[in-house]
């Protein structure tokens, strides 16, 4: 097996069972990695439009998350609101139960970032993170993490 093809598969395998971890513990609060993604960019991003979750969400890059906001306004998570003055303007908020998933969300998501870090102890994840970093530089979901990180104007 090449170098680049066993790399390609370990990142892969990565993600999958990192993604399998996350939506275990998602399944309890009745969320999918998707839908927690965009409950915790509008906790940690109050008053984020529908153009700007797009562009900061990772699991959907480069797609309208529309068909996403509508399940959590269904659910009763997410509030869309239509400013009169510009109807294209669509701002998105978490409602009282939404805030409380998020919530529950973060906590999820700190004990998984605490499993990955004991995986990482004694290994020096810098050059992983740039090379990863250099890889998807350009490509949608790399700007998102971009953005998210705060390297690339919002």
């Amino acid at each position: 097996m090449r170098a680049a093809e066993e790399l390609r598969y370990l990142i892969l395998a990565a993600q999958r069972e990192g993604n399998r971890m996350l939506a275990r513990d998602l399944r309890r609060l009745g969320l999918t990695p998707s839908q927690a993604e965009v409950l915790r960019l509008l906790r940690d991003r109050p008053g984020l439009t529908l153009n700007g979750l797009g562009e900061l969400l990772v699991c959907e890059s480069g797609g309208s998350p529309s068909r996403l906001v509508d399940r959590l306004v269904v659910a009763g998570l997410v509030r869309r609101d239509v400013p009169a003055h510009d109807r294209r303007h669509i701002e998105l908020s978490l409602t009282d139960e939404g805030r409380s998933r998020a919530d529950a969300v973060a906590a999820v998501e700190e004990d998984v970032h605490r499993r990955i870090d004991a995986a990482a102890a004694g290994h020096d994840l810098a050059p992983v993170t740039g090379f990863l970093r250099s890889f998807v530089s350009g490509l949608p979901a790399g700007r998102a993490v971009d953005r998210r990180a705060g390297r690339t104007p919002d």
